[in-house]
């Protein structure tokens, strides 16, 4: 069964919600952007994500240091860094130095193009997540990638390291056609599912749920 992520989380209630609905991983912005966070704040939101439940608790970092993104994710005691930086495989390697929790890799995708680095990433990081390149925007953009078209070359990196976890658009109307198409370890949703930025709607949360585990992954 595909794992769930709710991120850009901004409200303990939210995140208690996610909790509530199973969800494997609860993520908080800790980059520029419309959701983003100050450690105090975070830790109230995660506040709401109770340790050793079977609950990874996920920090989202844009360009910022190897030795400023451990600081930060040993302070939230983070389960998951995920680096929205166009990150490398060095940025990757010297970050698992200074601290022992997952690392996963955006690949921001224009159009139905990889970035060239991407077979790299699925061996170097535990999960590498898919998101529209939207100029100006690291993620939570709404907007939807060409599924379809990303298949057939993804496949040939599915039997590396890292999970695949797909971003982009994901709602409650089109996330069941998208596990069908990619067969994701992971879907992840913000955008898809609030009333206002930041702010989730719990009913669209609920439905965002259901609808994902409608497919069975093959």
């Amino acid at each position: 069964m595909v794992e769930i992520k709710y991120c850009g989380m901004t409200r303990f209630d939210d995140a208690s919600q996610a909790v509530s609905l199973g969800a494997r991983y609860v993520g908080v912005i800790l980059a520029d952007g419309p959701r983003a966070l100050t450690n105090e704040a975070a830790e109230q939101v995660l506040a709401a994500v109770p340790s050793g439940k079977g609950v990874s608790r996920v920090g989202v970092f844009g360009a910022a240091s190897p030795e400023q993104i451990a600081s930060r994710a040993a302070r939230l005691r983070l389960d998951v860094a995920q680096l929205h930086g166009d990150p490398d495989a060095e940025a990757i390697e010297r970050l698992r130095q200074l601290w022992q929790g997952q690392i996963w890799a955006v690949q921001r995708v224009e159009g139905s193009a990889l970035a060239a680095d991407t077979s790299e990433m699925f061996d170097a990081a535990d999960g590498v997540v898919l998101d529209a390149r939207v100029t100006g925007k690291l993620g939570g953009t709404g907007v939807v990638l060409p599924w379809e078209d990303l298949h057939p070359r993804l496949m040939t990196m599915r039997s590396r390291r890292a999970k695949l976890v797909l971003a982009g658009g994901l709602r409650p109307e089109n996330v069941a056609h998208a596990v069908d198409v990619l067969q994701p370890d992971v879907v992840d949703v913000s955008s898809g599912v609030e009333s206002a930025v930041g702010v989730k709607d719990h009913a669209r949360m609920r439905a965002f749920r259901d609808a994902a585990r409608t497919v069975q992954i093959r």
